[in-house]
């Protein structure tokens, strides 16, 4: 589970809330990325269209995130 956001971004920071309270109630790891920071394939596919969450690598949701789809996706 990735989260991809950019650095002082509120609704980045939401989706992050979101992601972060789902991931604690099953015991799933995760991790932020910035974008900013991230290699120019990353950049070039989600930079327009950040906050993203990719389960196994494959966009989940972007700009917002429903936590019972999260929760599906990541019990699938």
């Amino acid at each position: 589970m990735t989260v991809l956001v950019r650095a002082q971004c509120r609704t980045c920071d939401r989706m992050e809330d979101v992601v972060r309270q789902v991931c604690a109630d099953l015991g799933v790891g995760w991790e932020r990325v910035d974008i900013d920071d991230a290699d120019a394939e990353l950049r070039g596919e989600y930079g327009d269209v950040i906050p993203v969450t990719l389960v196994d690598g494959e966009e989940h949701a972007s700009w917002s995130v429903d936590p019972r789809a999260l929760r599906t996706a990541l019990a699938a």
